[in-house]
């Protein structure tokens, strides 16, 4: 057993027999090291640990390409840490000073300069004079940042204001607010590392998230520090990950970028042309055939209310992943769709008419997908179903279809009327609808007219 540093990953240390890596704290690894990781993965077997996955990987799990466990359990009697989002201002960080001093407690301040290091700690000791300070940060000689952490481990200091040096590898319970300077220049993941240096006991912690003005954020900034707030429970790290990944993109799956958004082709096409190459090739792999055709995928434009409403689930990441699997499992057999919507009733409750209405539309797609049609959509009038070319719908029956929906001439009607369902030469198939008509009735109804024989 070897336990190092990246520099396990150089050139001149080659193992005898290396059977499996464990990489932890992956986040903090490059992509230069990402790379000879993955020219290991042929021969090697490699676990990475982390508890906020940066985009790619985190893509890459979804999709499918690695395969990914959860541990949300916390350690027991564990709280969460209370985390606030405030203002810089001289008041809040004397309160949280001394309520935290006021029941023994020790504080972490980060500030992620160290030019300016020591005037943040000179106004400190101005605002709590009775206070024992130290600073620490990564300039400094090994032997004094060892000593002070020894001694702020010891409880010999209440304050330690540092840079974000601190971020990972400490465990000290005594110490249960932490106040972190300027935020809003921060990434997700490292504040979450950061705030996890508090609350490693019993005792209720606090994070403070200081930014020079509420008004005044970036869209990505605050929505960082948004996502932050709402993800504050034990073990959300993952949930945390999830709203890095659709606030930053997934990044270049096949090149060095760990963020960002594809714009090439569009990052929701990007992923399902991802996504079926993964499955096809796990399908050639585990049955030895060829790689699969791409299934036809029907287009669904309909005039309703259809989604998941943000009362009903109100987790974001959580919506984010219950689209993609109604999406998935629409394109699969119908039995998948109303397991899931079993599972949602279970979940959440029952189903409000515009869940229902997205169930009922996205069920469409599979019996669509049978009758070679690969769109469907709603006009001022009509119900237009496009079919591809070599559909395999019997043409016999699609003219019986228009035959019976053609109202009958009556005596004395100069002027024919228009037909309610008409094929034009586009491989369109038009269907007449009112508004006294029910719109999924219709489409069903057309879509049995079609099925009997096929």
């Amino acid at each position: 057993l070897i336990v190092g540093t990246h520099r396990l990953l150089s050139k001149d240390i080659q193992p005898a027999k290396l059977g499996l890596l464990i990489v932890d704290e992956e986040h903090r690894f490059g992509v230069t090291h990402k790379e000879k990781i993955k020219k290991l993965r042929a021969e090697v077997d490699v676990l990475t640990l982390t508890a906020t996955p940066i985009p790619r990987t985190l893509q890459m799990s979804l999709l499918g390409i690695r395969d990914l466990s959860i541990i949300s359990t916390p350690p027991r009697r564990r709280q969460s840490v209370k985390t606030f989002l405030a203002r810089h201002d001289d008041l809040v960080i004397k309160e949280a000073i001394q309520q935290e001093m006021a029941r023994g407690g020790q504080l972490f301040f980060v500030h992620n300069r160290v030019k300016s290091i020591h005037m943040v700690a000179e106004n400190i000791e101005r605002l709590v004079p009775h206070a024992r300070i130290a600073i620490a940060h990564g300039q400094m000689p090994g032997r004094n940042l060892e000593d002070i952490m020894v001694s702020f481990i010891n409880h010999e200091i209440d304050i330690l204001v540092c840079t974000t040096i601190i971020e990972s590898g400490l465990d000290i319970p005594n110490a249960n607010t932490i106040i972190i300077n300027r935020a809003d220049h921060l990434g997700l993941a490292d504040i979450y590392q950061l705030r996890g240096r508090v609350g490693r006991s019993s005792r209720q912690s606090y994070a403070y998230l200081l930014v020079p003005s509420l008004d005044r954020l970036t869209p990505d900034a605050d929505k960082r520090l948004r996502a932050l707030l709402d993800c504050s429970e034990l073990g959300g790290g993952f949930k945390l990950a999830m709203n890095d990944l659709q606030i930053r993109g997934g990044g270049n799956l096949l090149g060095v970028s760990q963020s960002g958004h594809i714009a090439a082709v569009g990052y929701d096409l990007y992923l399902e042309l991802l996504q079926s190459t993964v499955a096809d090739l796990k399908a050639r792999a585990a049955g030895g055939h060829d790689l699969l055709q791409p299934e036809l995928d029907p287009e669904v434009k309909l005039k309703v209310a259809a989604f998941l409403p943000d009362d009903f689930v109100r987790d974001t990441a959580e919506r984010y992943r219950l689209y993609r699997r109604i999406s998935t499992a629409g394109n699969d057999n119908p039995e998948m769709l109303h397991d899931l919507q079993d599972e949602l009733v279970d979940r959440f409750g029952p189903l409000p008419s515009e869940a229902e209405t997205l169930f009922t539309m996205i069920g469409l797609k599979y019996p669509l997908r049978k009758l070679g049609i690969s769109k469907l959509e709603q006009g001022p009038a009509h119900i237009v179903f496009t079919f591809v070319e070599n559909s395999p719908v019997d043409p016999g029956m699609l003219l019986e279809l228009i035959n019976k929906a053609r109202p009958r001439k009556r005596k004395g009607q100069s002027k024919p009327t228009d037909d309610p369902i008409r094929l034009t030469p586009d491989h369109r198939l038009l269907v007449a609808i009112t508004d006294q008509d029910n719109l999924f009735d219709k489409i069903y109804t057309v879509i049995e007219s079609l099925t009997t024989d096929t």
